[in-house]
């Protein structure tokens, strides 16, 4: 996996926040969720996007609004109901496994 070392990253910066781990490259009929999380009684999706230069663009194009859509409908099939506190949130990093730089974002729905 080319992008598991911003995936680890993103854990550790998470966790060191105070982020509960519930889990990680979850399957669902509507896609993968790269973190499933909770925090303060809020279950959090995150996804992790990487970018070591704009050659291709910066992580947070990656994130369309169909890709917002299926993270919802993944989180909702994680959880089996839609009606306990949620959000999305991506953590971009940027550079390398040398050289980074971490972002992160919640993501409006």
């Amino acid at each position: 996996m080319k992008g598991g070392w911003a995936e680890d990253l993103a854990l550790a910066y998470l966790l060191e926040r105070g982020y509960r781990l519930l889990g990680r490259n979850r399957r669902t009929p509507f896609g993968e969720v790269d973190l499933f999380m909770e925090k303060d009684g809020v279950y959090v999706v995150v996804e992790v996007k990487q970018r070591s230069s704009g050659a291709f663009g910066a992580p947070l194009e990656a994130i369309t609004p169909g890709k917002v859509e299926r993270l919802l409908k993944s989180a909702c099939h994680l959880l089996g109901r839609d009606d306990v506190p949620m959000r999305l949130e991506a953590v971009l990093v940027h550079g390398t496994p040398k050289a980074h730089r971490l972002e992160h974002l919640v993501l409006e729905v």
